[in-house]
């Protein structure tokens, strides 16, 4: 079958590769669409031990499934796999499961024809749910998880500043939205995506390059980024009390002030991944219509997709793009 393999550091081309074979309790999937994520760049970037090249990745995947108990039916695939055995997965913390693994990281991910999974990870979806927008599930599920970490301590009234104008970064903003949150700012260095985040009117959009956000300081900061320097602009801006959401994983560079999270008693959570109950929440939002890629996904061949990392790697692509597995 036909692949987009991840061949070695900040290279990748189209392969023929073996057809899966599923296993007992999996089931065989046709996929459709396919979503780079930010991870899909980091292992491009030669950053990831766990992925090895060849490798084929990608794990924001839907598609028919052909055997198993979902055979015929529209499904979107949780890459998310864990044991189910441990204490984190038995309190429903699946994703803080020691083993935990996503398809595309040590098994063959998402940018291929067909792609065998565990059929306990596999949700059939509406009819009335495109499947472009079906593969926004698995990143949607990641921004659910990481907002509610700042339930309780927060109201729709106050002020969220994120930190990325990428997949994630959108994504928490129309979470926000969806919760009532009506003062949220996004920063972004990308002229192309501000032009677009403008233009989708979902928030206030800023460089932070060369301004800040229209407020002194935020009572939330969602890090969508995750380096040194995203980590001082966070320690910066946010309020005595308030809270920072870590989320992106660009380095482990310096930069957060310890010291006035300390004295000021700045919450911080990290945020990786998401519950099953997000994925599924995640999943309602968007067969609701609360959320769409319209505007801000764009849909490439997967012929094109060398060219697609290529593009992010460069500053030149939109927020997210979702590989056509079928074009």
């Amino acid at each position: 079958m036909k692949a987009l393999v991840y061949t070695a550091t900040q290279r990748s081309e189209i392969r023929e590769v073996p057809a899966p074979q599923p296993e007992q309790g999996q089931s065989l999937i046709d996929l459709h669409f396919c979503g780079i994520c930010g991870s899909d760049m980091h292992a491009w970037h030669g950053h990831d031990e766990r992925r090895i090249p060849p490798l084929v990745l990608g794990h924001e995947a839907v598609g028919i499934a052909k055997t198993g108990p979902y055979a015929g039916q529209r499904v979107v695939i949780n890459p998310l796999m864990s044991c189910h055995n441990c204490a984190a997965c038995t309190r429903g913390d699946e994703h803080l499961c020691p083993s935990r693994e996503l398809i595309g990281m040590r098994v063959p991910g998402g940018f291929a024809e067909q792609i065998a999974v565990a059929d306990r990870n596999l949700a059939p979806i509406s009819d009335d749910l495109s499947f472009e927008d079906a593969a926004l599930v698995e990143p949607l599920a990641c921004a659910v998880n990481a907002v509610s970490l700042g339930r309780g301590r927060h109201t729709p009234h106050e002020r969220v500043v994120i930190l990325g104008g990428g997949a994630i970064g959108l994504l928490a903003a129309y979470v926000y939205r969806h919760q009532g949150y009506k003062h949220i700012a996004i920063a972004e260095t990308s002229p192309v995506r501000r032009e677009m985040l403008e233009k989708l009117a979902l928030c206030s959009v800023y460089d932070p390059l060369t301004t800040g956000p229209s407020w002194d300081e935020a009572d939330i900061v969602f890090d969508a980024v995750g380096s040194g320097k995203t980590r001082a602009a966070a320690s910066a801006l946010v309020r005595p009390g308030g809270t920072i959401i870590h989320i992106g994983l660009q380095d482990n560079d310096a930069g957060l002030d310890t010291r006035r999270l300390t004295l000021q008693e700045i919450a911080f959570f990290g945020s990786y991944c998401y519950r099953h109950s997000d994925f599924l929440d995640a999943l309602k939002m968007l067969e609701s219509g609360a959320v769409s890629g319209a505007g801000w996904a764009e849909i490439r061949s997967l012929d094109d997709g060398a060219a697609a990392f290529e593009d992010i790697h460069n500053g030149m692509a939109p927020p997210k793009i979702i590989l056509n597995i079928k074009d």
